[in-house]
């Protein structure tokens, strides 16, 4: 999944029922979760600020390559990711691939803990 490019919306784009979604976390690292919210999220942890600024910045440069934005928290030692499709009020499979995509991204990063 995390070759795949992110697609852009149809008249025809629905969000994923409960049980699309919950397959297809399984199909990422542990470090994911659904909210209550049915927002997919986690929570890095890194040594300081600056290291937290640079993953951010990272994430961005994949997110503006797929057009789909997570929304991001971060502060010193800390990095939060929140997935969500707003046009669809809903997870969408664009979620699932962006996650994938910084799955894979933090598997490359060696200065990385997860909280």
């Amino acid at each position: 999944m995390d070759e795949r490019h992110c697609e852009t919306f149809s008249p025809d784009s629905r969000s994923l029922n409960t049980v699309e979604a919950i397959s297809m976390l399984t199909t990422l690292s542990s470090d994911w979760s659904i909210n209550i919210e049915n927002k997919l999220f986690t929570t890095y942890k890194f040594n300081d600020f600056n290291e937290a600024l640079a993953y951010v910045l990272r994430i961005s440069k994949i997110a503006s390559e797929q057009n789909h934005h997570p929304d991001i928290s971060f502060g010193w030692g800390y990095v939060k990711i929140i997935l969500y499709s707003h046009a669809l009020r809903g997870l969408h499979k664009n979620d699932f691939i962006m996650a994938r995509k910084i799955d894979r991204l933090r598997k490359s990063s060696t200065q990385l803990e997860l909280l």
